[in-house]
Parts: C-alpha cells; sequence; structure tokens
C-alpha cells in the first residue's frame, strides 16, 4: 500500500457525523465529535458534521449562535451544519423532552444535502440516534451509533424530576436506533449489557473508548496557586466539569460545611450550579470557578492537591464521566464518590489512580482527602498512576484507530451483504 494511502483511508467517502455537542463546546461529548470528525477529514474523508447550537455545559446557548435557525461553518477542515433546538434552563424529563423533540424535527426537516458513504451518530441525544439512523435508511448506508451515555438509564438512575415516566420513552428511542445500526460503539464495557438488552447482537458491538484530548500541564504548580489565590497548607479538592443532577455534587458541598479547613472548588457550570451556589451560602472554604479554557485547564488541575469525581448512588451503567481522561493527565490523585459496581468505579481501579468511596457520604470523602493530604508519599504515587494509564491504555492515535477499524468493518459489510 502506498504511504499516501496508508494516511488518507477514507480519501474519496463522504461521511455524516450527527452531534447535537461539537466545538466550540470544550468538555462533554464535544471536543471527542470534534476530533474525530477532523481525523477523518485528515484521513481524506469529505466530512460533514449535523449539529446543535453550542450550549454545555451552561444549558444555555452561546451568544454567538443566539438567533441563528441555521448554519454552515467550516472548521478544521470539517464541514458543520448546526440546527436551532431548545436549551432548557433547567432540567426535569418535560423539558429534556422538548429539547430532545426540537433536535428531532429540525435535523429530520432540514437534514444535510450530503449523501453520506455512512452515518456516525454520538449518543446520548436521543434525537441524533433517530436521525442518523433515519438518514442511513434513506441513503441506504451502514449506521453506526457511539454509546457516549444511556438515556434510558440516565432517566431512572440521574434523579432528574419525571424521570420514571420518561425512561421507558427514552429506553424504545435508543431501541430504535441501537437495533438499526450496522455496528455499535461503546465507550467503555460496562454498557455492553444494556446495549444488548435492547436486541443487539454482542457480536456487533465494539468497545472504542474515549481518548484524553487535553495537553499535559506545562504551568509552575505554585504558580498556578498563587494566581488562584489557594494558599500553601491548605488543601485543595477540585471538582471540574458539568453540575447536573447525576454528579450529586451536594456532597462536596455537604463536605466543606464539615470541614472548613480544606478548600472544595467547582469548577464549570451546568444546570444545577444555582441551586449548588443556594445550598453553600455562607461557606467561606466553598469556591465556584467559570470553565477554564483549553490553555490552561489542565494546570488548573494539576494545581488541585486531589481531583473528586462524584455521582448519586444510583448511577451504575449509563455514564462514564469524560473528566476522568482529563484527570488522569494532570498527575493528582483522584477520589471517586461513586457505586463501587459501576464504570466510573472500574476505570479509577483500573488506573491505579485514586481512591473509591461510597457515593453521597461527605464524610467518607473527606476521610479519603485526608489520608491523601497526611500521607503525601502516596498522594504523589497514586497521581503518578494517571499518567502511566493515559500513556497504556487513553492515547488518541490508538483511540482514533479504532474508530477507523469501526468505519472500516460497516464500509466492508455494506459492499459485502447485510449479515444480520
Amino acid at each position: 500500500m502506498a504511504d499516501e494511502e496508508h494516511h488518507r483511508p477514507f480519501e474519496h467517502r463522504s461521511l455524516l457525523v450527527v452531534s447535537t455537542n461539537y466545538a466550540p463546546e470544550l468538555t462533554g461529548i464535544g471536543p471527542y465529535a470534534a476530533q474525530l470528525a477532523e481525523h477523518w477529514a485528515a484521513s481524506g474523508a469529505d466530512t460533514h458534521v449535523l449539529a446543535g447550537m453550542p450550549h454545555y455545559p451552561a444549558w444555555r446557548t452561546d451568544p454567538a449562535y443566539r438567533g441563528m435557525w441555521r448554519a454552515e461553518e467550516h472548521r478544521a477542515g470539517v464541514t458543520v451544519h448546526r440546527r436551532r433546538h431548545y436549551v432548557p434552563p433547567r432540567q426535569s424529563a418535560l423539558r429534556r423532552a422538548a429539547f430532545e423533540a426540537s433536535i428531532l424535527a429540525h435535523g429530520l426537516l432540514a437534514p444535510p444535502a450530503v449523501r453520506p458513504d455512512a452515518v456516525v451518530s454520538q449518543m446520548p441525544s436521543l434525537a441524533g440516534g433517530i436521525v442518523g439512523a433515519r438518514i442511513a435508511r434513506r441513503h441506504r448506508v451502514p449506521y453506526i451509533p457511539v454509546v457516549q451515555d444511556l438515556m434510558g438509564a440516565a432517566a431512572t438512575q440521574s434523579g432528574i424530576r419525571g424521570g420514571d415516566r420518561a425512561a421507558a420513552l427514552a429506553a424504545r428511542a435508543e431501541r430504535f436506533a441501537l437495533r438499526a445500526a450496522t455496528l455499535v460503539g461503546v465507550i467503555h464495557e460496562s454498557f455492553v449489557a444494556r446495549v444488548a438488552a435492547y436486541g443487539v447482537d454482542p457480536g456487533r458491538i465494539r468497545t472504542v473508548p474515549n481518548w484524553s484530548h487535553v495537553r499535559t500541564p506545562s504551568a509552575d504548580r505554585a504558580a498556578t496557586r498563587a494566581r488562584l489565590g489557594w494558599r500553601e497548607g491548605t488543601p485543595v479538592v477540585l471538582h471540574s466539569g458539568n453540575m447536573g443532577l447525576k454528579q450529586g455534587l451536594e456532597v462536596l458541598v455537604d463536605a466543606a460545611r464539615l470541614a472548613p479547613e480544606i478548600r472544595i472548588v467547582l469548577m464549570g457550570d451546568g444546570s444545577r450550579r444555582d441551586a449548588l451556589r443556594a445550598r453553600a451560602a455562607g461557606l467561606p472554604n466553598l469556591e465556584f470557578l467559570p470553565p477554564a479554557d483549553a490553555e490552561e485547564f489542565t494546570d488548573i488541575l494539576a494545581a488541585a492537591d486531589v481531583l473528586a469525581v462524584t455521582q448519586r448512588a444510583s448511577v451504575l451503567d449509563m455514564s462514564v464521566p469524560s473528566k476522568l481522561t482529563s484527570y488522569f493527565v494532570s498527575g493528582r490523585p483522584v477520589v471517586a464518590s461513586v457505586a463501587d459496581e459501576g464504570g466510573t468505579a472500574q476505570e479509577v481501579r483500573r488506573s491505579g489512580a485514586g481512591l473509591l468511596v461510597a457515593p453521597e457520604d461527605p464524610a467518607a470523602v473527606l476521610g479519603a482527602v485526608r489520608k491523601l493530604v497526611e500521607s503525601p508519599a502516596e498522594a504523589d504515587a497514586l497521581g503518578a498512576g494517571g499518567p502511566r494509564y493515559v500513556a497504556r491504555h487513553l492515547g488518541r492515535d490508538a483511540a482514533l484507530a479504532r474508530f477507523d477499524a469501526l468505519l472500516t468493518e460497516a464500509l466492508q459489510e455494506d459492499r459485502e451483504g447485510p449479515q444480520r
């Protein structure tokens, strides 16, 4: 094979990625969708993305996109087709249903005017999964949903108001999108059983883990702490990312109330930010920071003493937080307040980069934090496990190669005819 053929395996192919979240969003699914699409564009494909308007994690439409109904952009070799949708400022089953319905309606009424050779959908967007399946069926091309979260399980497990009523509807939408697939990608093996329960042959499920998409820390740690006003000698526990229902961040607010000598920092945005601020009223040792930009993000992570990942006790098999890939890069130890049997706990154990404690238990969180503060050598040893795990398992090139293999297999099946 010629060298240029090796590096441009999808030359003369047209690909469509359906992802409600996309760049310039810096957290969550958006960065993965963008880097995947840009990778395929660099591999020779005419790559298009059907996306929503940037809104995550603030759950507010980016000011630059307000008032737009449709937009077409060219970003890093990718043509991005944006469609307007409702953005709920607060989460409930009804508001989430309106969000999904608006994405579905606009996506079906105004799909991109391209004929793809394959369609890849990033889920948990139920609407995105249905739109991707419908477009693929219309053009009789392979369809590959990639499961980042499972909304049917999320509706039950995350504690969203009205979630029990929404779970059955979400599950039906997921079943439609997944059973229509040529192949299904999942970011963690803990999702396989639930996807198979929707009637998908386990032999058609491929694990395609997320990768570490952030740069390694480079700034002087003491200088970053000084800039942020974090005094030496005061332990800093940092949570970065979405402030939603499933995160159960009340545990960190309550931990701050129990331990005034420890500084708790919540960095990010989300639908629960205002409620968390109200709960934290009068706590001088709890600080809210806006989302950090890409240039300083990992430097801030590395400046903390402990990085926290929290989930409600009910969250088991519907989500593995994308923040873990960034946490591991930072070289700081992780304290995970999560269900012991879930995928998040599996990742922390596998990495050797942190401690697991019971979910929704502020005293347990504080016990782990104090253990690490009192034993700096153990904290450093755990923190060092993160970059090693990234180097072995979360490399961008290896992860994107798995996606290449997934797409190649689906295209090959299309040439040979359906085997389902």
